[in-house]
């Protein structure tokens, strides 16, 4: 542990923490390791005993307690108190608790995956009270709270400064070319920005998983084996793909089943969960009117796949293409992965893009260079990709859209030939790829000087009298037409707004 990673604690613990289940129990002792002093309470109290004897023993600088009051006794001022108990009411019922014994100026941190809007709820509610409240996420699962997270704070004005000293030493860090090392924390804005960057990273995640899947079920369609495929994502984790979730599925095709020998992969049900942080990225995009099209198709996917019994069914009654891969297979495998690679840039464009119209909705001010940085270690979605949108953002001239960027132009430009044959492929031989075809569909609507939305605007003039504006009229005139009139042209009203 370098001099840079430690701190020399006073008497009173600097920081204290609500929730001993796994995260919160190694949050606890990566804090520690960097030499900060922590007090720890749970609800049952015997898991603070539980954990002061076991994953904490010998360590004299955590300090367990038994009750609320000996809890915000053990804590130095300002109180820094963080929550990690399950989101929703649970957290609004421990600010209760605590509300009572709390004095101008603490500041209670929320560190569980929050609804963005109950965190913008919540800091309103503190500051009233002359408190201070953050939003924030410890990114990375059990493995990142023990090791270095990733961690995307936002809040009330002023905390920044009585939480930043321990959030960077606890967080991952990433090496820089100057052979510096960034800490994978910054501050993202106001109120509940950090809880909402945190939504999108989960919902950019929820996107590429299912990239992913589609280009293991196309390889799967070319008739390789989960040993093979596995040696393929390791291949792709050299170059461009480099990440974590390509190097876990690297490692999850090479596992067999110790007691068949069947490969694990093939032995898992094709039913999958989620959480709801994919489905609120979703419902926030259309809320705010972003076109967040490849996640909405992965949180669908899931959906779908969960359909398990009726899929079954359905496979019984319903036919498609018999159509099985011909060509060579080498170069329809650099297809995909190509495919796979500009499919993901729409995916963070897109994410990129919901980020930049919250943050003019919400009023927040958001450092996209800093949020794709601190995305680059200690979270699942890190990845030598993200230093490639750091530097796009870090440029004097900001792009509009991912998309716009040299190097994505570039890059998408290379793939765009692989990744409409893999699209075309998909389709005759029956395989579903909505992440991939989507992302094709988003691009070629992103490119297009004029779309068919002119006949739809025609329609809904039509049946509902909601007006149209003009090409060869000025922006903001609007117009509506009789349409039902036989004989002769329409007539058309003009609507200033």
């Amino acid at each position: 542990m370098s001099q840079a990673d430690t701190h020399t604690p006073s008497e009173g613990a600097d920081i204290g923490l609500i929730g001993l289940a796994v995260m919160g129990q190694n949050l606890v002792l990566n804090m520690n390791d960097k030499g900060f002093k922590v007090a720890v309470f749970n609800r049952t109290v015997s898991k603070v005993d539980d954990f002061i004897n076991g994953a904490a023993a010998g360590r004299e600088t955590i300090v367990g307690t038994h009750s609320v009051e000996e809890f915000i006794a053990a804590l130095k001022r300002p109180r820094r108190i963080m929550l990690l108990v399950k989101s929703g009411p649970p957290v609004d019922k421990f600010i209760e608790t605590l509300l009572p014994h709390l004095e101008e100026g603490d500041i209670v941190i929320d560190g569980g995956n929050s609804n963005f809007h109950d965190t913008i709820r919540r800091t309103k509610y503190l500051e009233e009270k002359g408190l201070r409240y953050i939003g924030t996420v410890v990114s990375g699962g059990e493995v990142g709270a023990r090791y270095g997270p990733s961690m995307m704070p936002g809040g009330s004005d002023g905390a920044w400064e009585h939480v930043e000293e321990i959030f960077k030493a606890t967080s991952a860090k990433v090496d820089e070319p100057d052979g510096s090392q960034s800490p994978c924390a910054a501050w993202i804005g106001s109120d509940g920005a950090g809880h909402f960057v945190k939504m999108v990273h989960n919902g950019i995640e929820y996107g590429d998983m299912q990239l992913i899947c589609e280009a293991y079920h196309l390889m799967q369609a070319v008739g390789m084996t989960p040993r093979e495929m596995s040696q393929v994502f390791g291949e792709w984790n050299t170059g461009d793909l480099d990440s974590y979730l390509i190097e876990i599925t690297s490692d999850i095709l090479s596992k067999s089943d110790e007691e068949t020998g069947t490969p694990m992969v093939d032995l898992i049900l094709d039913a999958a969960g989620q959480k709801g942080t994919g489905k609120w990225t979703v419902i926030t995009a259309c809320e705010l009117g972003m076109p967040v099209t490849l996640i909405g198709e992965a949180v669908f996917a899931r959906c779908l796949s969960a359909l398990k019994e009726e899929r079954v069914a359905a496979s019984e009654k319903l036919r498609g293409p018999k159509a099985k891969f011909t060509g060579d297979q080498q170069k329809f495998i650099d297809d995909i992965r190509q495919a796979l690679y500009a499919s993901k840039i729409v995916s963070y464009a897109q994410g990129f893009q919901l980020m930049s119209e919250a943050a003019e909705e919400y009023g927040w001010d958001l450092d996209y260079g800093s949020i794709a940085s601190i995305w680059r270690g200690g979270c699942i979605i890190r990845s030598q990709f993200l230093g490639r949108i750091k530097e796009a953002y870090d440029k004097r001239k900001k792009p509009a859209n991912l998309l716009m960027a040299p190097y994505f132009r570039s890059a998408v430009r290379k793939a765009q030939g692989a990744w409409r044959r893999v699209v075309t492929k998909a389709v005759r031989l029956g395989i579903p790829v909505p992440a991939f075809s989507t992302a094709l569909a988003y691009y070629d609507g992103y490119r297009s000087d004029r779309l068919p939305q002119n006949l739809l605007q025609a329609q809904r003039d039509y049946f509902g009298a909601h007006t149209y504006e003009r090409v060869d009229k000025p922006r903001g005139e609007f117009f509506h037409t009789d349409w039902a009139e036989t004989g002769g042209s329409a007539t058309a009203s003009t609507y200033t707004v």
